[in-house]
């Protein structure tokens, strides 16, 4: 019987729940077929604790016959074998039967489960028509069933005694009773298999804490977790299998953690035995059972556990649908393998670890192949490409190791050395024998020859090359590509490994790895030395020479390399011929700085540049010469000389200072070891102006890039001085002694910094632009073909040049001003006795002083004292001698006169009509000053033509006047605004009658004589106006006073006088008076109440001819009238107009003639209540023109009041319109639609300024309110 125990148990998929039978078996026999295909086929609900979400199951059992072996024992914690429920099977129906043995054999039954703690039994009665006709005395068949369920089910009878009624019959009743019995045994089963499974779980808890005991062990405990996955996957619950697997792998590997921080457990001392065993992975079968054998002794190693784990999560992932997780957790369970072993000090044989993982990889990409397609594999290749890598590794790993990747054959060692690899693999598993492409025969295939490792590896590399390619992972197909290099490089034949090699470093070099540049330069610069590419292998050397990455010892070998080449002469070269390198490898350009700063001088002056370099050679190097290129052009020298902007020239672009200094950046590609060597390069921006021939104005202006070809290149077929084999080396560079060229010669560059000095040729006018850079060391030249930020200097040929400008923001008229005059000599000599002559004007004078001087900028020649003689016409300036292409600066003071009468500049207007609106430079609307153009005339003794130059000069103050009125007394008010920003005294403010003949006397009401006028304020002056005789129509008038500036040191010398001439014409010709009268036996008016409005027009001197032409008078039965409008408006809303509100008259043309109109108008409040406004307008008949144009901004009575109709001229009056004090405009709507079609209609002119005199303004009338009498009854009581 013990050796029946240790026999083990195998653990298949068809395993299921045991449940045993006892009874009559050949009564069971007789139901099993039907039993166990209806039993799984209705889903059960299982509901399972710690609050874990219900599944539905298909419950399925394996019946055997009841034996006391199967029930379990103590210890025993083997789920697939123990018996879930236990049924007993009967058709007893004779009493007599059941007493003698049936009973009998029920009890010793229950005694045997009892005696092994099973209490989940069931008994099936079955009930058979047959048999009750056979015996005709027996009882009736519940009598039997009562019995059984006194007898062994007091307490659950329902639950543990199932009736069964002919279960092989097809009735409806026996239909019913099966499906009762099935439906029974579903819940019975899954009720004891959910009760043992927990049990199961909390001993397996409980053994999982103890893990800190020493006598814990984790093979048992696997064996433990282990026996739950498999009733998860006898259930088919695959994934919470695969977590149990999943637990037991972190478990193991936090021990293992742990053991290499210095935590070790003492059960893992059987895994740190050396591994004997290297066969790899099994994924063949669905239980190793070799291995879980290992397992539960404690005799499996490292590999092992790992091995079985892991196939036995490869299973469950498959029947889960689930294959490229399967690649993944591949992938990290051989890189952890391998770490692991390392953590845990396991002896392995050299290269055995190599074998493991390249069987392991195949094993797995053979068992993803076996479950999915050929087109779901190229879909996916993403996934298996980390395994074709890590195998192609392994493989590469054991041809180096067995001897297998060099050009001589493998020693007797090496063969050893494979020998024992290939014993380490044991015996070919039976699954892969008949297989032709096993892994097992691949590695012994692979290891036999050096031919047949070539074959494989070459076939693997190139496969996982493929697949990256196939995936957009570039990178890592370089990096398999330069692994090969390797691989070539090692067989002899650098010629095939050129293209990977190239592949890798213009990959590293694009993405900046510095170190993998290095290394892949170093293997370039083996296989262009091996295929002898001259040329090629200089420039690897110089970039290698330069590589800070490198020892000092390598460096100063590669560079050595390049010197011997360059003393040395070659057999098979021309004498005159040269290597062109990349100057990017042998030197960096740091900055470079002009002298003088500007990086502008004329032609002929002295022009320094110093270049200071970076030699990146580890070794002093004697340079022949190093010469720079120049591009001259005439796009900035010449004629315009400096016209052009400084920010444009070198030293003040984004990479220059002020101080004239060009840095050149380190990302560049003069930079650097070459890093950006493939990049684009930068762009090359020029500013571009059009400026007009005549006066030098800008008229457009752009950015121009000038190395586009650069730019829109391809860049598959660019040539890059960095990478030798992207494409041809620039030819040699011719140094012709006559070229425009910065040279240096014989100059010994010591590694690190390095200043050289270089003198610009300045002998033309012009631009020049370094464009290459060469040094010449021997036979080998390093070149720089492009320099960027661009850097520039310009030679200027200037023509002189004369500029007037003023001292302040403004020349004011009236005053003396400062002008500065400066004289750009150019390439002209200003000699003794040239002079500078100016044509003088009477409106602008030009002050001179005896201590008038002019200096000289450019050189400190100190003041010269300038002579400067007038006459009638010219001003004559004498000019100190002055050398070519410097300044001179001398100021002048000049007067431009105010002229007497108000000044208003001319009205530019367009062909269209429109006007023409001056630059902002030149108009002052915002301040209001007017401003005069004075031209200026020179003669320049340089020139043959006169130069004509404009000062702009602006009135500081504005005048206007107006016609005050007090009865018949009449005054003259002149207001003087000073629009400037300066502060003026004004003195002696005087008005004048320019007609002698006129009798009127104009009496000054100003108290000051003198008085200040701050900026931006005005002054007001008053005269009152008497006379004896009639003023004439027109009244001429002239204002003046004295004004200096408040600054002024002299003031009483300093004062210019100011002249304001004006007009005055249309007299007081219309007094117009209104009266307000109570009602009738009323001494006042009340509110409510209507009173009496009476409009009195007087005119009080016949109109002037020409105020009788704008008036159009008209003449009936010998008296000529013109015709008024009067319209009463009271805008406060204090009166409401009744009756009569507008109306037309008719004034006779005669001195005194008077028209009066009387309305009715009713008080709306109590109070002292001002008139109402009274307006009065020129009546003109549509035929008559308008003595005052009408324009845009034309006063609102103008423009509400001008839409009558000509029935105001035939009616006289209108009706009132209006309601308190609203404006209206009079006359229909359809009359109002005819004058917006253009019909002709009447219109109205306002009066001028001062003909209108409202005498009754500012009265006001007494209202009182309205009484009311109320009459109020009290009652007393």
């Amino acid at each position: 019987m013990e050796a029946h125990e240790e026999k083990p148990i195998i653990y298949t998929m068809e395993n299921k729940p045991i449940v045993t039978c006892a009874g009559d078996q050949s009564l069971f026999t007789s139901l099993y077929t039907s039993l166990a295909q209806q039993l799984p086929r209705e889903p059960m609900e299982w509901r399972r604790s710690y609050g874990r979400a219900p599944k539905m199951i298909h419950l399925e059992a394996n019946f055997v016959q009841f034996k006391e072996e199967l029930l379990p024992k103590d210890g025993n914690r083997a789920l697939l074998t123990f018996p879930f429920l236990h049924i007993y099977w009967t058709d007893c129906c004779d009493t007599e039967m059941y007493k003698a043995s049936v009973k009998d054999d029920m009890l010793r039954w229950q005694s045997t489960l009892r005696l092994h703690g099973s209490v989940d039994w069931l008994i099936v009665v079955v009930e058979s028509e047959a048999k009750k006709k056979n015996k005709t005395n027996i009882l009736p068949r519940t009598s039997i069933v009562d019995k059984i369920r006194n007898d062994f089910c007091n307490k659950q009878s329902d639950r543990s005694c199932v009736v069964l009624s002919d279960p092989l019959k097809e009735s409806s009743r026996s239909q019913d009773s099966w499906s009762s019995f099935l439906t029974k045994l579903r819940t019975l089963l899954l009720m004891s298999f959910t009760k043992n499974l927990g049990r199961f779980e909390d001993d397996m808890r409980t053994l999982r804490e103890k893990r800190t005991e020493p006598g814990w062990s984790f093979c048992d405990y696997f064996m433990v977790q282990e026996e739950l996955a498999f009733v998860f996957e006898m259930l088919q619950q695959f994934e919470d299998a695969l977590v149990q697997y999943d637990e037991l792998d972190a478990l193991f590997t936090q021990y293992v953690l742990n053991f290499g921080a210095g935590d070790g457990a003492n059960w893992l001392g059987s895994f740190c035995a050396p591994v004997k065993r290297w066969s790899g992975l099994l994924l063949r079968r669905p239980i190793d059972m070799e291995k879980r054998e290992l397992i539960q002794h404690g005799e499996a190693s490292l590999l092992d556990l790992r091995s079985y784990l892991f196939s036995r999560q490869c299973t469950l992932l498959i029947f889960l649908q689930r294959p490229w997780e399967v690649t993944q957790r591949a992938l990290e369970l051989l890189h952890n393998c391998v770490q692991e072993l390392r953590l845990l000090e396991v002896y392995v044989v050299q290269g055995a670890l190599d074998c493991w993982v390249f069987l392991s990889c195949l094993e797995v990409l053979h068992r993803i192949e076996g479950c999915c397609d050929r087109a779901q594999l190229e879909a996916n290749c993403s996934h298996t490409v980390g395994l074709w890598t890590y195998a192609t590794e392994k493989l590469k790993s054991l041809g180096y190791l067995c001897g297998l990747v060099a050009e001589k054959v493998p020693t007797s060692e090496d063969l050893n050395r494979t020998v024992d690899l290939l014993a380490g693999l044991g015996e070919e598993r039976p699954e892969t024998v008949n297989s032709l492409q096993s892994p097992y025969k691949k590695l012994n295939e692979a290891l036999s020859s050096v031919e047949a490792f070539e074959k494989h590896y070459l076939e693997l590399s190139h496969a996982a090359m493929e697949m990256y390619r196939a995936i957009g992972r570039m990178r890592s197909a370089r990096l398999i590509g330069k692994s090969l290099a390797e691989f070539y490089m090692k067989k002899g034949d650098p010629e095939r490994a050129e293209g990977f090699l190239d592949d890798s470093l213009r990959s590293y070099v694009a993405e900046g790895w510095s170190l993998q540049v290095t290394h892949t330069r170093k293997q370039m610069a083996e296989c262009q030395k091996l295929l002898q590419q001259t040329e090629d292998y200089l420039q690897t050397s110089a970039l290698l020479a330069g590589d800070a990455n490198l020892t000092e010892e390598e460096r100063k070998h590669f560079c050595q390399e390049i010197l011997t080449f360059a003393s040395q002469e070659q057999k098979d070269w021309h004498p005159d011929q040269t290597v062109a390198l990349s100057m990017a490898a042998f030197a960096q350009l740091r900055e470079m700085q002009f002298s003088p700063p500007g990086a502008v001088v004329h032609v002929g002056a002295a022009l320094q540049l110093e270049l200071r370099v970076r030699c990146l050679m580890p070794v002093a190097v004697q340079v022949e010469q190093l010469a720079a290129t120049l591009h001259f052009s005439l796009e900035q020298g010449g004629a315009r000389g400096r016209a052009g902007s400084a920010q444009r020239r070198t030293g003040q672009g984004p990479q220059g200072h002020g101080d004239g200094v060009v840095l050149f950046p380190q990302g560049s590609p003069l930079a650097g070891v070459g890093m950006g060597a493939l990049l684009p390069p930068a762009l090359e921006l020029y500013e571009m102006q059009d400026r007009s021939p005549s006066d030098s104005s800008l008229n457009s202006t752009g950015v121009v890039c000038k190395n586009m070809h650069l730019l829109l290149r391809r860049h598959d077929s660019s040539a890059s001085l960095d990478t030798p084999t992207a494409g041809a080396l620039p030819a040699a560079i011719a140094v012709d002694d006559g070229a425009q060229m910065l040279r240096a010669r014989d100059i010994t560059l010591q590694p690190g910094d390095n200043s050289i000095l270089f003198t610009a040729p300045t002998g033309e006018p012009g631009s020049y632009t370094l464009r290459q850079l060469c040094g010449s060391v021997g036979r080998v030249q390093f070149v720089q073909s492009h320099i960027y930020p661009v850097v520039q200097y310009e030679v200027y040929s200037q023509e002189p040049q004369l500029t007037i400008e003023p001292l302040s923001d403004n020349l004011l008229a009236g005053i003396p001003q400062k002008v500065k005059f400066t004289i750009a000599t150019g390439h002209y000599s200003v000699k003794k006795g040239d002079a500078l002559q100016l044509s003088n004007t009477d409106s602008m004078p030009i002050l001179h002083s005896s201590c008038c001087s002019a200096t000289v900028l450019s050189k400190r020649m100190g003041e010269s004292a300038l002579s400067i003689q007038s006459s009638e016409k010219v001003t004559s300036i004498s000019l100190p001698p002055t050398p070519p292409y410097h300044t001179l600066e001398f100021q002048l003071e000049v007067l431009c006169h105010i002229p007497p009468t108000p000044f208003k500049p001319d009205i530019e207007r367009l062909t269209n009509g429109e006007v023409c609106h001056r630059p902002k430079s030149h108009s002052h609307a915002d301040s209001g000053m007017i401003n005069i153009d004075q031209k200026v005339s020179i003669d320049c003794p340089w020139s043959i033509y006169s130069t004509l130059i404009a000062l702009t000069f602006y009135v500081p103050f504005k005048a206007k006047h107006s016609i005050l009125s007090a009865g018949k007394r009449k005054y003259i008010q002149v207001c003087l605004q000073n629009v400037s920003d300066t502060n003026f005294h004004l003195a002696d403010p005087v008005l004048t009658e320019r007609q002698p003949a006129v009798s009127m006397e104009l009496l000054s009401l100003n108290v000051k004589t003198q008085q200040t006028v701050c900026s931006q304020q005005s002054v007001f002056c008053l005269w009152e106006m008497r006379w004896a005789k009639p003023l004439p129509l027109c009244l001429q008038c002239a204002f003046s006073a004295s004004f200096a500036p408040v600054s002024a040191s002299d003031a009483r010398t300093a004062f210019r006088p100011y002249r304001y001439e004006f007009q005055k014409t249309h007299f007081f010709c219309f007094p117009l008076k209104a009266e307000i009268l109570p009602p009738s036996g009323d001494q006042h008016c009340r509110t409510g109440a209507l009173c009496g409005l009476e409009v009195s027009i007087t005119r009080q001197a016949e109109p002037s001819e020409t105020e009788g032409e704008e008036e159009e008078s008209t003449e009936i039965e010998g008296l000529r009238t013109t015709k008024l409008m009067y319209e009463v408006v009271d805008n406060s809303s204090n009166w409401a107009v009744c009756g009569k509100s507008s109306g037309v008259v008719s004034m006779p043309v005669a001195a005194s003639a008077t028209h009066r109109v009387q309305m009715e108008v009713m008080p709306l409040f109590a109070g002292h209540l001002p008139f109402p406004n009274i307006k009065v307008f020129k009546y003109l008949p549509h035929s008559a023109v308008p003595a005052i144009q009408p324009d845009t901004d034309s006063c609102l009575e103008n423009d509400t009041i001008s839409l009558l109709d000509k029935g105001l001229d035939d009616q006289g009056d209108t009706a009132s319109i209006r309601s308190r004090g609203s404006v209206h405009s009079v006359g229909s709507g359809e009359q109002q639609r005819e004058q917006q079609r253009g019909l002709p209609m009447p219109r109205l002119e306002p009066f001028s300024p001062g003909q209108v005199f409202y005498l009754s303004q500012g009265r006001q009338v007494l209202v009182l309110p309205v009484t009311d009498d109320h009459v109020m009854e009290v009652n007393v009581t």
